[in-house]
């Protein structure tokens, strides 16, 4: 588990690069193709952290419920974000792999809903569910990679 952390804990890093290194305009840009951009994809993994690994435990989330409503799966872009949703994020990004690190050394996570993922990887405990989230963060630093260079050509 720990090299998981760490893993996610790196991942969060470069999602954290790019969130302040990245031209504002670019960070909202929707390029042709795609349905989202790179500040709903580093949103959408700190929503989603969140709910697969609290959620699924029986547990309150860590995160206000108005990011959980905007950047939850099956939610898309609809504005640009406000400057304290940006701060959160920004400050959420680092935070919350080192909180939920704690909590799981600590053995919080005493229960657990299992959850067929829509990549169809059942999750049947806690260890399941941050395994899953590891995934499901690299597939959206790739989706940042392919919208970056969209955003260029």
């Amino acid at each position: 588990m720990e090299n998981l952390f760490t893993i996610i804990k790196q991942n969060r890093k470069i999602l954290h690069h790019y969130l302040k290194t990245t031209a504002e305009a670019d960070l909202y840009r929707i390029p042709k193709g795609f349905n989202n951009n790179i500040w709903w994809n580093i949103a959408h993994v700190v929503v989603t952290e969140q709910k697969l690994i609290y959620g699924l435990s029986g547990l309150s989330l860590n995160i206000d419920q108005a990011l959980v409503l905007d950047y939850q799966k099956g939610t898309f872009p609809t504005a640009n974000p406000s400057d304290n949703d940006l701060s959160s994020i920004s400050e959420l990004l680092i935070s919350l792999p080192e909180k939920t690190e704690l909590d799981y050394n600590a053995g919080i996570f005493n229960s657990f809903k299992t959850y067929m993922t829509s990549a169809k990887v059942p999750l049947n405990n806690v260890e399941d569910a941050i395994a899953f989230n590891t995934f499901h963060e690299g597939i959206h630093l790739g989706a940042i990679f392919a919208l970056e260079k969209a955003i260029k050509l």
